[in-house]
Parts: structure tokens; C-alpha cells; sequence
């Protein structure tokens, strides 16, 4: 394996990923072609001084989860994602594997819905996107790492969130994530990724093994789809919450809106326009 090759290919496909397409703002002044370095980290989920290292060799074993962050960041095609895996003396991931991919398709619906908030969730709960508009409502996730990155360790062992919640509420929120966590180790009994991970949050909180161990069923999803969300600027206010699961490749994609016209459609745009003005 050239690991060399590698990083000259992530430089070579950064540097032809128009910085729009990817969602980054673009100042009058910019001259770099591309993505720069600590844009492309960004949106992986890594640090810009990883991202150097592995770009110029001196980083030469990036992990399956870091390949697969950086051919969702640089929009690879998938047999390009596939030669990067390669590139990195990783094998392709195959079906028995938790996927994390976003197709081509599915990204140009995220594109259209570039000034709604929408996170994408992989089936073991990691982050695989959150673009501008959610983090301008729900916070930057682009600093988070390892578990961080995970919403089953953020819900139980994590800061607390701008999401509120009642006490009621939050437990059966945990309880519904833990069995959906439950029910993808189930579907991929091979994945050894996940299984690290299982064993990382029973290591992390004991809340997490109460929950995995319990005979009880997990409450069923309410009738109401809607969230309060306590952003810093504009205040509290109740959006709806929509997840859409993309079967093929098993992922949960979260849409977040506001009735137009009400008080929270007006909280929601301070929430984002703020964003908008800070970049």
C-alpha cells in the first residue's frame, strides 16, 4: 500500500471539490482551488493537523471510519470511495458491515434543503452529516471525536443538548436508542466496528448496560413528532421533527421545520439568520 498515494489522491480530490457544492461559505477574497485543509477536516470530523499528515504520508494508517468520513466529505463516487479504501490497505466495505455512505442521489436531496436544519445518522447512531442550518440550531458538531460523534453516548453520557426534555421524556428517549441499537447489532452480527462500540458505552455509562440488559420493551414514539429546542439567540421553540430512513443504505435523516407563519417559523430564522451573519 503507497500511503503516499493515498494522501495525494485525498489532496487531489480536495482541491476539485468547488467549496459551494460542499456547503462551505465562500469570501470574496479566496484563491485556493477547492476545499482548503481545515475545511475538508471539518466536514470529516477530523483535525486539520491529521488531515496534513495524512496528506503529506507522514499520518499512514487512517482508520475504516476516517476513509469513510473523507469519501462522504469529498463526494466520491463509489468506485472512487472503494479505491480510497484500498489506497488506505482497508478492505471495501461489504453488507455485513454498518454502512455510512451517502448515495449521490440522496445528497442532491440534502443539497435542495440547504437552508433547513437535517442531520444524517448512520444505523449505529454515528454522525455521518449535520449541515449548516442544524448546527446553527442545535450547535457545531464539527470538534466532536470519537464517541462524541455517537448519539447514544451524547443522550446518556454527553453535555446536555438544546433539546428539552421532561425527565419522563429522556428516559424513554434513551430507551428507544439503546433498543434500536440493540436491533442493528442484530442485523450486523459481523461488524466488529460496532462491537467496539457497544462495549465503549457499557464502559462509558451504567446506564447504558441497565438499558441493554432490560427485558421491558422500550416505549413506543408518541403521536407528536415535535421537539422544544432552546437556542441561545432566538429563544425556545417547537419545531417538527421528521426522520426519514433511506432503506438501502440504512441511515436516519432528520429534518427539522417550523409551521410558517407562527411565532417558532419567526425563532427559527433569528436561529439561522444569526448563523449567517457570524459566517
Amino acid at each position: 500500500m503507497e500511503t503516499w498515494e493515498f494522501g495525494r489522491t485525498v489532496r487531489r480530490w480536495r482541491e476539485r471539490v468547488a467549496p459551494e457544492d460542499a456547503g462551505v461559505p465562500v469570501g470574496p477574497r479566496r484563491r485556493a482551488p477547492g476545499l482548503r485543509r481545515e475545511e475538508l477536516a471539518a466536514l470529516a470530523g477530523v483535525s486539520a493537523d491529521y488531515l496534513t499528515r495524512l496528506e503529506q504520508g507522514r499520518a499512514t494508517a487512517p482508520s475504516a471510519q476516517v476513509v469513510e468520513a473523507l469519501a462522504r466529505a469529498l463526494r466520491l463516487s463509489a468506485p472512487e470511495r472503494d479505491l480510497l479504501y484500498r489506497l488506505a490497505g482497508h478492505t471495501v466495505p461489504g453488507p455485513e458491515v454498518v454502512p455510512s455512505r451517502l448515495a449521490p442521489s440522496v445528497r442532491r436531496l440534502l443539497d435542495r434543503l440547504a437552508h433547513t436544519p437535517v442531520v444524517v445518522y448512520d444505523a449505529s447512531w454515528n454522525l455521518v452529516l449535520a449541515n449548516q442550518p442544524y448546527e446553527a440550531l442545535m450547535g457545531t458538531t464539527s470538534h466532536w471525536r470519537g464517541l462524541e460523534r455517537n448519539a447514544v453516548w451524547r443522550t446518556l453520557a454527553g453535555p446536555p443538548g438544546r433539546v428539552v426534555h421532561t425527565a419522563r421524556e429522556q428516559a424513554e428517549h434513551e430507551a428507544r436508542l439503546v433498543a434500536d441499537l440493540r436491533l442493528t447489532v442484530l442485523r450486523y452480527p459481523a461488524d466488529r466496528a460496532l462491537r467496539r462500540l457497544v462495549a465503549a458505552l457499557a464502559e462509558a455509562t451504567p446506564r447504558f448496560g441497565e438499558l441493554w440488559d432490560a427485558d421491558v420493551p422500550p416505549p413506543l414514539p408518541g403521536p407528536s413528532r415535535r421537539k422544544i429546542v432552546e437556542h441561545p439567540g432566538a429563544g425556545r421553540m417547537t419545531l417538527d421533527c421528521d426522520t426519514l430512513l433511506d432503506a438501502l443504505d440504512d441511515t436516519r435523516i432528520t429534518v427539522y421545520t417550523a409551521e410558517p407563519g407562527t411565532e417558532d417559523a419567526a425563532r427559527l430564522a433569528v436561529a439561522l439568520g444569526a448563523a449567517a451573519l457570524v459566517e
